[in-house]
């Protein structure tokens, strides 16, 4: 039995479902994200973008390889730490 190689570590993306969605027609990272939730999980694809272009760019145009819009991670925070945060 041969182990998946995931290259979306915390959405669990394999490879494969990333050249599926390759298959289908995805032409930018975006377009893979929609399909495979690939560059969604807490890094927002700080650790997957590299390897998601790479794969893309080996079907593409390296300059048609758009770059993806990121978000920083954020955390969760209570109430209390933004009202204590007004005072100062």
């Amino acid at each position: 039995m041969m182990n998946e190689e995931y290259i979306c570590r915390c959405e669990e993306v394999s490879r494969k479902e990333i050249e599926e969605a390759i298959e289908d027609g995805a032409r930018t990272i975006a377009g893979i994200k929609k399909r495979t939730r690939a560059g969604m999980g807490l890094c927002q694809g700080r650790t997957c973008r590299r390897l998601v272009s790479q794969m893309l760019s080996k079907h593409t145009a390296p300059e048609d390889v758009l770059p993806d819009t990121s978000r920083s991670p954020v955390r969760a925070i209570t109430v209390r730490e933004i009202i204590d945060g007004e005072d100062r």
